[in-house]
């Protein structure tokens, strides 16, 4: 019995992560987390949550060794812990995906036109991308992209799109990603992009799952560039 006691000790150990992983609100805030770090003001406002209950939920996130923090001046920022915290979440999503089947209607209910822009596969993205007959556009604030983005993307914010449309060659499909695959921005951005005549097709992968599939990114500001 003594033995079998200190085995559930290892659980115990295992399960302090998926307890913290037990919140919706949590989750969301580890998935605003692989865009890079923030401060719990601005996952607040993400979040759409108060600053209190951002807070707590962090703690919690803190004491299963999820995320790191440091301060700075009045403010504490947040950052995942590491590589290992990014590659749970995509299983955890990967499982969901695979065995819960009311996932996919969810998703269509929130991604709307989901199913009129399907996405370009991940090897016919990159075999384009080394041709140069695609333009890659990450559509996240910029922030994000400076903290982390495709190698050889674009950083055209969904507020710089309608300039970018306006001098983009109507020769080269234009590739839109943003933060995974359930994010809207590239939806936004590819509907926006085709009614101005423009090929546009949309990526489901982020920086996220490109990193993980050992695909190069890269970061810092953007550079300016012609289309």
């Amino acid at each position: 019995m003594y033995k079998h006691e200190k085995k559930q000790r290892i659980y115990e150990q295992f399960a302090r992560v998926s307890k913290a992983l037990a919140a919706p609100a949590r989750l969301e805030l580890l998935d605003l987390l692989v865009q890079g770090e923030r401060s719990v003001d601005e996952l607040a406002t993400e979040g759409e949550l108060s600053i209190a209950n951002t807070s707590q939920h962090l703690q919690v996130l803190h004491g299963a060794r999820l995320v790191d923090s440091r301060r700075a001046g009045q403010r504490i920022y947040y950052r995942l812990a590491g590589e290992s915290v990014e590659r749970l979440l995509q299983a955890l999503r990967h499982t969901a995906e695979a065995e819960l089947a009311e996932l996919d209607q969810v998703a269509r209910d929130y991604l709307d036109g989901r199913d009129d822009f399907e996405p370009i596969e991940r090897a016919e993205l990159v075999r384009r991308l080394r041709t140069g007959s695609a333009i890659l556009i990450d559509v996240r604030p910029r922030r994000e992209y400076e903290a982390g983005h495709i190698e050889g993307a674009r950083s055209v914010p969904l507020g710089e799109l309608e300039a970018f449309a306006r001098r983009a060659p109507k020769r080269r499909t234009v590739v839109a990603y943003c933060r995974g695959p359930y994010c809207v921005f590239a939806l936004d951005a590819v509907k926006m992009l085709r009614r101005r005549g423009i090929d546009a097709v949309r990526s489901e992968d982020g920086v996220s799952e490109w990193r993980l599939a050992g695909l190069p990114v890269a970061a810092g500001a953007a550079e300016e560039r012609a289309p």
